[in-house]
């Protein structure tokens, strides 16, 4: 059976550790602030992003990698592992190129080479499909066959849910997300919109509460819905408030029995349209 190599992008915010442990290949988005560029996780961490946002006049703006960059990645595999296949999941289409710009650099070598690749749109973001990149190649890394880790990979995004709570309106009223007057009305009721992402892979709110501590109340009990008796893996992303990230476990954890605990950094391309005071929460079966 050949060997079965993962790629993924940057914006799936998985931990530097987890990536050299499943030996995934990140393929990173690009920040703009004003006349320079930075690649999402190599020329700019999230620590560095988030200090930069908070001095820049002008939210920063993003892009995605180009199809020659991921034919690159691809071929390059290809070469050093003949006969091998790729699996290569990425940022839902209903909120980036990414996933168009790997299918066009998959067709570039398909085209010439014949070369086994699977491209996935996750219809997912951050750790929701960072999660199913480390469960791909946790069975790559088992000898599973492109075809049972797409299947397996499709399963796992059905038995997921995520949750995000965003602290302030700005960024989402900035970046066109909602309107100005929403997000105005928002700020002085101290509204925290709960969001998640629906199966065509864009953001929608789930409802709106009062006060930060009401919310994360909230997403606990919407948990205890999907959950109730089970014992979960949970992970809590973060834009620069891990306390905030670790006070929400803490919680989780008078409700549930909790397997495998993982706090990403939201990097900065999520981060660019979530702002600061963000939390993110994916939760799957243990």
């Amino acid at each position: 059976m050949s060997q079965v190599f993962i790629v993924t992008d940057s914006t799936a915010d998985i931990p530097d550790a987890l990536v050299e442990k499943y030996q995934i290949h990140v393929v990173p988005l690009r920040v703009v602030f004003g006349q320079e560029t930075y690649l999402d996780g190599i020329e700019l961490s999230p620590a560095k992003f988030y200090e930069k946002l908070g001095d820049a006049k002008v939210l920063p703006t993003t892009s995605q990698p180009s199809p020659a960059e991921f034919m690159n990645v691809y071929s390059e595999l290809l070469n050093e592992h003949p006969g091998s296949q790729i699996v290569s999941i990425h940022l839902s289409s209903g909120m980036s190129g990414t996933y168009q710009s790997a299918l066009l650099g998959k067709s570039m070598l398909e085209e010439e080479y014949g070369a086994d690749i699977t491209v996935i749109d996750s219809k997912s973001a951050s750790y929701g499909y960072g999660l199913l990149v480390i469960h791909a190649a946790q069975l790559a890394q088992a000898g599973k066959s492109a075809a049972e880790i797409e299947a397996e990979v499709h399963k796992l995004h059905q038995d997921r849910k995520l949750y995000f709570l965003v602290d302030t309106l700005e960024y989402l009223q900035k970046g066109g997300r909602i309107g100005k007057a929403s997000a105005i009305l928002g700020t002085l009721l101290n509204i925290k919109p709960i969001l998640s992402i629906d199966e065509e892979g864009v953001i929608y709110a789930v409802e709106k509460i009062r006060g930060q501590k009401k919310a994360m109340e909230r997403i606990v009990q919407m948990f205890e819905q999907d959950f109730a008796g089970k014992r979960i893996n949970i992970a809590v992303g973060h834009t620069a408030n891990p306390e905030t990230a670790e006070a929400f476990i803490a919680l989780m954890k008078t409700r549930f029995e909790l397997g495998e605990v993982v706090y990403p950094n939201i990097g900065a391309v999520i981060g660019s349209h979530v702002g600061f005071g963000t939390i993110a929460v994916f939760v799957w079966p243990a």
